[in-house]
């Protein structure tokens, strides 16, 4: 126990050092480099990622497809530290973070990466602003100060919900809720937002109006998108398109409209539907 934690610690000051020195190329937000991820082992083993090589520059949006069980959902979490590669390496920012320890991945994920979730994940008990500035407040800053509530209050402005700081999550409609969510996301102006399915639960309007949110956060914060949907029409807002199958990235379209993206899935999701066939028999 000594000598892991010893090693442990001498990680976690590497990783430091790495933050504050700029370590790995400085216009990269996220680079994996031969990330697999291995569930089960032998007979029963489940590959989810196959080997994905990616690296997505600063100020830029990512949407991710694929079909049911292509990895898409272990890639965003490999990718923001929630879950471990089997092998492989990952790097945020510039700062590798495969190895780092779970104390030190809860603090690079509360100031250094920001969530936006289908369910919204807004803490019902707490105002609009005191939801918005919890990053912030779980990284142990002061957010009763007057400089916090001020960020606060001009992200709040940005999505669209100057007046609602006071209110609580309950008083409001779907959209307004993932537009506090998105707030919160960019708050502390991490170095990447991860989604995962962020319109899912939302009419084609509303969804329309998150969408442009995240794509002015990229053209106007310089902020980095990566965005796992299934939605053809919410990938059209991004730079680009990743299609994964199999636990790898299977195509990759610059940036297109809904149609051409709908086109690209179908036949994916075609070549692929013969080997799921075989597998099952």
């Amino acid at each position: 126990m000594g000598l892991r934690g010893t090693r442990q610690r001498a990680q976690d000051r590497q990783y430091t050092a790495d933050t504050h020195h700029g370590s790995g190329p400085s216009d990269l937000a996220v680079e994996l480099r031969g990330v697999r991820r291995q569930y089960g082992r032998g007979h029963f083993a489940v590959h989810a990622l196959r080997g994905i090589d990616l690296a997505l520059p600063r100020s830029s949006f990512t949407a991710v497809m694929g079909p049911s069980g292509s990895g898409k959902s272990t890639f965003l979490q490999c990718a923001a530290g929630l879950d471990r590669p089997t092998e492989g390496s990952v790097r945020l920012g510039g700062t590798e973070i495969t190895g780092m320890s779970e104390n030190r991945l809860t603090e690079l994920r509360r100031t250094r990466i920001g969530f936006v979730f289908q369910a919204f994940n807004l803490l019902p008990s707490l105002t609009v602003e005191q939801n918005v500035v919890l990053p912030m407040r779980l990284a142990g800053q002061r957010t009763g100060s007057a400089r916090s509530r001020r960020e606060a209050a001009e992200m709040l402005t940005r999505v669209g919900l100057g007046d609602k700081g006071a209110r609580r999550p309950g008083q409001l409609s779907g959209g307004q809720q993932q537009r506090v969510a998105v707030a919160r996301a960019l708050v502390t102006r991490p170095d990447v937002v991860f989604a995962d399915e962020p319109t899912g639960a939302l009419d084609t309007t509303t969804a329309a109006e998150i969408l442009a949110l995240l794509r002015s956060a990229v053209d106007t914060l310089g902020a980095t998108v990566v965005m796992v949907t299934h939605d053809p029409a919410a990938a059209a807002y991004a730079d680009q398109v990743l299609f994964l199958a199999d636990g790898a990235i299977a195509d990759s379209v610059p940036r297109a409209d809904a149609a051409q993206i709908a086109a690209r899935m179908t036949a994916l999701t075609a070549r692929t539907a013969p080997a799921h066939a075989g597998a099952a028999a």
